[in-house]
């Protein structure tokens, strides 16, 4: 039987599963639901015009169909997982080793908390690639032409994709899901309940889409755990269109505004950069573990883990705001005093590496999709 819950919020509660939960999952035991209900004033749009006009939006969504992965039969879920080491005195996460709660603490609690951070990290994955679920189903009523509806309803799926591979990872892995970063909600909420489609554009595509590719290339470069270096690797992939098509599409429309909606835009970009620089940052496992939040924050804001995660999220961010006609003379000082304007000049996502986007999907040695 189907039981629905409504809720006013996200839950804040850590979930844990063990053997029997996870057996009881697959059973014909009651389903609950829980919900939290959101309004938006979603304006769609029909298009009568079914000729391709933009060459590069459908050969993304070429690629698109072309590699579309099965989480369940392109991925090796036996792979086993990485040892649990000791952690021996004066070792542990970066920032964290040798300050005195981390030395206070047992080897099986030092452990615990790498198993806890891997898991809270992985929980904001699957969080917000459930907010990109519903932000590109959106973008395909209120997408203005025919090849961005096409492409939206591709990256629908791609995002559907996403929250069961994660989803499965931490249930099969980390048997936990933390709750979502509240700075992350407020950006998904901000974006799936504004009105305006090309601010849907700006939010999704550009800014939370380079956050996760951010996110990505960090784990993936860092990860010892195979298993998830396939994942994370496929949804990469993914990824790297999604910003290439919005790039390529919001580049012309952007220009043709007026100034003042630009500089609205521009604004919006920048307060969400901020959000994501500054307070992006979840503390919940280091409070598990006795430390402060400002402790936490402290420590992980002068890690050489969250300065190379920053860097790779405004190399990527700061060429495409320019592309796209967000980084204005009025907007700019902020980001200069922000220290990232050195960027600007890197390669954007609107020059596609098709090279690379064409490239065979690999397992291994094996190809999955050439």
């Amino acid at each position: 039987m189907l039981h629905v819950t409504v809720v006013d919020g996200p839950p804040t509660e850590v979930q844990t599963f063990d053997s029997e939960d996870l057996a009881a999952r697959l059973s014909d035991r009651d389903v609950e639901v829980i919900r939290e209900i959101f309004n938006t004033p979603l304006t769609g749009s029909y298009n009568w015009d079914y000729e391709t006009a933009n060459s590069k939006i459908r050969r993304l969504y070429e690629l698109g169909k072309r590699f579309n992965w099965n989480t369940e039969l392109d991925i090796d879920w036996t792979q086993a997982p990485p040892p649990r080491r000791e952690v021996v005195a004066g070792e542990g996460p970066e920032g964290f080793a040798g300050h005195p709660k981390w030395e206070a603490l047992t080897p099986e609690q030092k452990r615990e908390f790498s198993h806890r951070s891997n898991a809270q990290t992985l929980s904001q994955f699957l969080h917000g690639e459930q907010g990109a679920l519903m932000v590109a189903s959106q973008l395909v009523s209120c997408a203005p032409t025919h090849d961005a509806k096409l492409y939206a309803a591709s990256q629908t799926f791609d995002e559907a994709r996403h929250v069961e591979v994660f989803h499965k990872y931490l249930m099969e892995r980390c048997r936990m899901i933390y709750p979502i970063n509240p700075s992350l909600k407020f950006l998904l909420d901000k974006v799936l309940t504004d009105p305006r489609w090309d601010l849907k554009f700006i939010g999704m595509q550009i800014l939370i889409e380079g956050l996760a590719l951010a996110a990505f290339q960090t784990i993936h470069q860092t990860t010892d755990d195979p298993l998830l270096r396939d994942v994370v690797g496929l949804v990469m992939r993914d990824e790297g269109r999604h910003v290439a098509f919005g790039v390529n599409y919001l580049e012309d429309w952007i220009r043709a505004l007026p100034e003042d909606q630009i500089e609205e835009r521009a604004q919006f970009a920048y307060e969400a950069c901020l959000v994501m620089r500054d307070r992006l940052v979840s503390t919940n496992v280091a409070q598990e573990f006795g430390f402060t939040e400002a402790e936490a924050i402290e420590i992980n804001n002068a890690t050489q883990g969250g300065r190379a995660f920053r860097t790779f999220l405004f190399e990527r961010m700061i060429p495409n705001l320019k592309r796209i006609g967000l980084l204005t003379d009025k907007i700019r000082p902020k980001f200069e005093a922000l220290g990232v304007l050195q960027f600007e000049n890197l390669k954007h996502d609107g020059q596609i590496d098709w090279a690379t986007l064409e490239a065979p999907l690999m397992r291994g040695d094996e190809v999955i999709a050439a």
